[in-house]
């Protein structure tokens, strides 16, 4: 079975290709309306505070505003930072966005790591993977004891955690929960830890943002995305620093050019419709994924950018995963 290929939203509005806000977010729900209506398979929004650029930072709310614009999609977080929530509160949002949205929500979760952010939250971000863990069974436990009113509407809501790597894996498995990576070395622990905590790992589920954009012409959408993409990049490496007295430094649009730098976000490649769909089949050929989802907008990109991008995969990219 295909996966749901979905777009991956963050909301970020840079000083150099700044938008009036109001303006700029009723076109991303325009956008996502009219997606939902042409068939797109889910909508996933994320999270971070104090991003210069106007950075999504409640995706639970706006994942209830983007329910009351559509009716078909999958509407997920990849994540909800949780440590600086409380599990009641991630529950009781989660659950009305759910209401709204008529049961579609996917309930992605994960550690953060911007030290002002916890600091602001009062969270301790040494505790973060704990705090994590126990948000994860928490907000589970919360549903299935009926313990938030209105409860979701669906029995169970689907619980990710948005984990890296073999702990990550591990974590995601002895939980019970789905794990958002694609990343197939990930599987074979995920599963056997979901087996080892008395899980049924049939059940398992894997999914995640892609290193991919889609555009007819790749070569140009990509000249056109550097500038975007060196504001991305240069903003997480600020993010990661915030706290520790470390100035990072920041890339040059040619080293962006040249695939240099990305980090742990790794490079980021323009694939035509075509390739796209061999990428997606080859990613889940070897794993149990469910989701997996695009950048919508890299870095305040053109809004012709990312309506071609939309417009391919809901017209060439899914109809051919279909066949």
């Amino acid at each position: 079975m295909s996966p749901t290929i979905g777009l991956y939203f963050d909301f970020r509005n840079p000083e150099r290709w700044h938008r009036d806000p109001a303006t700029y977010h009723g076109w991303h729900l325009d956008l996502m309306e009219d997606a939902d209506r042409r068939g797109i398979g889910s909508i996933w929004v994320t999270e971070h505070h104090f991003v210069e650029d106007g950075y999504l930072p409640q995706p639970l709310p706006m994942l209830s505003a983007i329910a009351a614009r559509t009716n078909q999609c999958r509407l997920g977080t990849g994540v909800v930072v949780a440590p600086l929530m409380h599990p009641m509160a991630i529950a009781e949002q989660a659950a009305l966005a759910d209401v709204i949205s008529g049961g579609r929500v996917e309930l992605g979760l994960g550690a953060g790591y911007v030290a002002p952010e916890f600091e602001a939250f009062g969270a301790d971000l040494a505790q973060r993977y704990h705090d994590t863990d126990h948000a994860l069974a928490e907000v589970g436990r919360i549903y299935g004891s009926g313990g938030c009113t209105p409860g979701p509407v669906q029995d169970p809501l689907p619980i990710w955690a948005g984990y890296l790597g073999p702990v990550g894996a591990r974590r995601a498995g002895r939980l019970g929960v789905g794990l958002l990576t694609w990343n197939a070395a990930s599987w074979p622990i995920y599963r056997d830890a979901l087996a080892a905590a008395g899980h049924d790992p049939s059940l398992a589920r894997m999914g995640g943002v892609v290193d991919f954009m889609v555009a007819d012409d790749p070569e140009r959408f990509f000249e056109r995305l550097v500038p975007h993409r060196t504001h991305q990049l240069n903003s997480y490496r600020q993010n990661a620093a915030k706290g520790s007295g470390h100035t990072p430094r920041m890339l040059t649009e040619d080293e962006v050019r040249e695939g240099r730098g990305s980090g742990v976000i790794g490079a980021l490649s323009v694939l035509t419709p075509g390739d796209a769909v061999d990428r997606i089949r080859s990613i889940a050929a070897d794993a149990p994924i469910e989701h997996l989802y695009l950048w919508a907008s890299i870095g305040g990109m053109p809004e012709d950018m990312v309506e071609e991008q939309a417009g391919l995969l809901i017209d060439r990219v899914q109809p051919a995963l279909s066949d």
